[in-house]
């Protein structure tokens, strides 16, 4: 592209000789992996060899495969499938592929055309969207093969410019998934071939404060000073439209809508600049929000140098179109009309397009175009690029994160959005950001609206947002006291979770793990696995059951219906200790969530209990360990939040637990001295364990004295400040166990605060402090004549630990 300072996306798109078949009799076939064939037709022999939309990178090593042929048949085989072909047009009885292993009824075979039943994928958008929508194809099914038909998508030429594929018709570009029920290594495929997701900077991970409201400076800024003052931690602070002109009378005078704007509203705004700067000094990052549908009028600040860079005639005051597909225009539109509102401060943008998937070019989809050249030109700087944007098809994971749309404030709006984001998975799409609370319409639900902040903090990325309606605010501070304080703790929480999630940013962009995935992939063989659309996998140590429900009103309980995989494992929040292999419904009061660490799961958190804004290192760390099986985590931390794009240079901090022993080690550091930690506190919480009588810490073999002490939902032990270059370790003593707690104890507070007759509480509370077998409680309390929820609740405490 010249002088335009995009770069082109770093592409290896030609595929090795080697691992091609055919090429010379209209078909031609391409083993990129040994589960992942590309299967092309194409009459004229003309191939597609340039990036695709999807797939950037078909140069891989050349897997183990066999080729058999005659004059009319071909097979090729690798370790995971067989494939048979006529060598005629592609055609169901002529084109197939044997996947080894069943997973359907009787086989698993793929014929062409067949568009295998997959575990789904994502949409667009969930603008307007009321409960379900449907979400696509993704590359993973239960039958063991997927495809994706990549022959319309755009592709790009050697400068980096899109372009459109042969207009000859008849032409096929497909690819076929054949990894069974391996699905890890169905979708680390399809990354190899599309791109990995790219690093997020670190302050992304934070609270994102949006909402479609005209503000002035002052007033956003004080509401910034808000949170601060109720210590509530923001990272993000994202301006909607109304940062630019929307109501002039100029607008009116040009016949558009107002939506596409590139002009500060000075009446809002007087000093952008310094509106923006004084935000940087709140260390937040900014974006604002863009329409570009409209183009250019005549009245923007920027129309007579957009006319210029454009040679664009001035003198009948007509727009300049927005024409995304044009290589001119794309030049000025970063160069001349971004620019300047980025030199004002602006970090990136949430480019808000709905207008279609047409542009003056057929097959060209703008939001694809908008999406991956806003990316490459938002590196700018040295910079981690980052985008808000919508979803535009398979390969979009390359350009996060993903703006959802407008939901409606709506029970079956929060129901849906879990097993959404943890779907879109199965397309390589980790990132998605929805309206944490919901956008409009809808009610006024207190409970809903907290729940929702609960999902928003064990989401990919956690976003407040509403409509401009004055009545759907989202700050924990406008409702009322118990809301506000659980909103409060969640927000906070996010923060501290900062440790944890940068890790799990990392392993996303390094080893193809998205931070959320569904049960399935690691149980592909519990049926029970696909059975819980809604809980997911929440990076490589939590497991997380949304409460998606109103609560039951008597007994002030969320309940959700659960699946824990085999092994044991400790709530998150309560240190309550839970067998696994089994379905149960879990029930929380609205201050409570249903996560589970498994045995072994190590977490670290900022020990800080308001951390600040942003998202830099630090200064004090919280380890939340669930003994009863070996585990290891590495805590990575780069120069602060996490911005640099280049030379990322990163620490390691490794913490290992020993079941056998009881010894936790922490440390030492290793990475370059110049971004070392200062010596820091540590603090370890060893959930759902509560003997303190022979703990020992020791800093490079020396005894130091230190605090633990037996709290709620655990053992809690302060190490105090360690040097970045000592080794940490707490011993607990030999092959410590999990606590078993009286049940008693977790349903007292269950009782006394539900709105149930005084008696029954009374007969309860006697069966339940008996001195008899649980099996024996239940099913005298089944004789009770009380609601089946508390029942359920009450079976569940019981059996927590599943021991009868």
């Amino acid at each position: 592209m010249g002088e335009v300072s995009r770069r082109p996306y770093v592409a290896n798109s030609v595929a090795e000789p080697a691992a091609t078949v055919g090429g010379t009799h209209g078909f031609r076939f391409t083993v990129i992996t040994d589960g992942l064939l590309r299967y092309e037709w194409a009459p004229d022999n003309q191939f597609e060899d340039r990036p695709s939309a999807f797939a950037f990178h078909r140069r891989q090593p050349v897997p183990q495969f066999r080729v058999k042929e005659t004059v009319d048949h071909l097979e090729i085989i690798t370790s995971r499938f067989h494939l048979t072909y006529d060598k005629q047009e592609f055609s169901p009885s002529g084109l197939s592929a044997a996947v080894k292993g069943t997973f359907g009824c009787h086989s698993s075979l793929w014929r062409y055309g067949d568009r295998s039943q997959t575990l789904g994928g994502t949409a667009r958008t969930l603008d307007e969207i009321d409960g379900r929508t449907e979400m696509g194809h993704g590359i993973i099914s239960k039958n063991g093969h997927a495809t994706i038909d990549d022959s319309a998508s755009m592709v790009f030429d050697s400068d980096g410019f899109v372009a459109c594929r042969s207009p000859r018709e008849g032409r096929i570009d497909g690819y076929l998934f054949s990894y069974g029920r391996d699905y890890r290594a169905a979708l680390k495929a399809f990354y190899a071939i599309s791109g990995f997701q790219p690093l997020l900077p670190r302050w992304a991970l934070g609270n994102w404060w949006s909402r479609y409201y005209a503000y002035t400076a002052d007033e956003y800024l004080s509401l910034m000073d808000m949170f601060r003052e109720k210590g509530i931690p923001l990272s993000v602070a994202v301006l909607d439209m109304d940062w630019h002109l929307v109501k002039d009378p100029r607008i009116a005078e040009t016949g558009t809508t107002g939506w596409t704007g590139y002009t500060w509203n000075k009446e809002l705004f007087p000093n952008p600049a310094e509106f923006l700067a004084s935000l940087h000094r709140r260390n937040l990052k900014t974006a604002l929000n863009d329409h570009p549908a409209d183009g250019v009028q005549k009245y923007e600040d920027l129309y007579n140098d957009m006319a210029i860079a454009l040679d664009h005639d001035t003198s009948t005051g007509d727009p300049i179109s927005f024409d995304i597909t044009n290589r001119r225009f794309l030049r000025a539109f970063f160069d001349v009309l971004h620019r300047s509102l980025e030199d004002d401060g602006v970090d990136f943008w949430w480019i808000d397009w709905q207008q279609g998937e047409y542009s003056r070019i057929k097959g060209i989809d703008p939001l694809w175009l908008l999406n991956h050249y806003h990316f490459l030109d938002n590196e700018r700087g040295n910079k981690r690029p980052l985008i808000f944007s919508r979803y535009a098809g398979p390969g979009s994971h390359r350009y996060p994160v993903g703006f959802s749309g407008d939901t409606i404030v709506t029970w079956a709006s929060l129901d849906f959005q879990p097993e959404f984001t943890a779907t879109a998975s199965n397309i390589g799409y980790g990132w998605w950001s929805h309206d944490i609370g919901g956008h409009m319409h809808g009610i006024k639900d207190d409970e809903l609206g907290t729940r929702w902040v609960q999902l928003g903090v064990f989401s990919p990325i956690m976003r407040l947002h509403s409509s401009n309606s004055s009545w759907t605010a989202k700050e924990p501070w406008k409702f009322p006291p118990q809301p506000e304080r659980v909103m409060t703790d969640f927000l906070r929480l996010r923060h501290r979770l900062l440790p944890y999630l940068y890790n799990m940013n990392v392993r996303s962009a390094m080893q193809g793990e998205p931070i959320i995935q569904p049960m399935y992939w690691e149980y592909p063989f519990h049926e029970e696995a696909y059975q819980v659309r809604n809980q997911y996998f929440f990076g490589s140590e939590l497991i997380v059951i949304p409460i998606t429900t109103p609560q039951d009103r008597k007994l002030r309980l969320g309940k959700v219906k659960g699946w824990l995989p085999p092994g044991r494992y400790v709530d998150f929040f309560t240190g309550v200790v839970y067998d696994g292999d089994r379905e149960l419904w879990i029930n929380r009061p609205l201050g409570g969530y249903p996560v589970f660490m498994k045995e072994g799961s190590i977490v670290p958190l900022d020990a800080a209990g308001e951390p600040l804004n942003g998202g830099e290192n630090p200064k004090a760390l919280e380890i939340m360990v669930a003994i009863g099986a070996d585990g290891t985590f590495e805590i990575l931390e780069d120069d602060g939040d996490g911005s640099s794009a280049k030379d990322i240079r990163w620490t390691t901090t490794p913490i290992k637990y020993t079941q056998a022993t009881g010894f936790l080690e922490i440390g030492p550091v290793s990475g370059p001295a110049t971004i070392q930690p200062a010596p820091r506190e540590w603090i370890v919480r060893f959930l759902g364990h509560c003997n303190s009588t022979s703990v020992r810490v020791l800093i490079d073999g020396v005894e130091k004295t230190t605090v633990s002490e037996t709290v709620g939902d655990g053992l809690l032990v302060k190490i105090g400040a360690v040097p970045p270059a000592a080794m940490a370790r707490i011993e607990l003593g030999q092959n410590p166990q999990l606590r078993r707690v009286q049940p008693s104890t977790l349903i007292w507070p269950i009782l006394d605060d539900a709105q149930i007759e005084f008696d029954l509480k009374e007969h309860i509370w006697q069966i339940v402090t008996a001195n008899v077998g649980r099996t024996i409680q239940i099913s005298r309390l089944s004789t009770l004549e009380m609601d089946n929820n508390l029942l359920l609740a009450l079976s569940e405490f019981i059996l927590a630990d599943g021991r009868l």
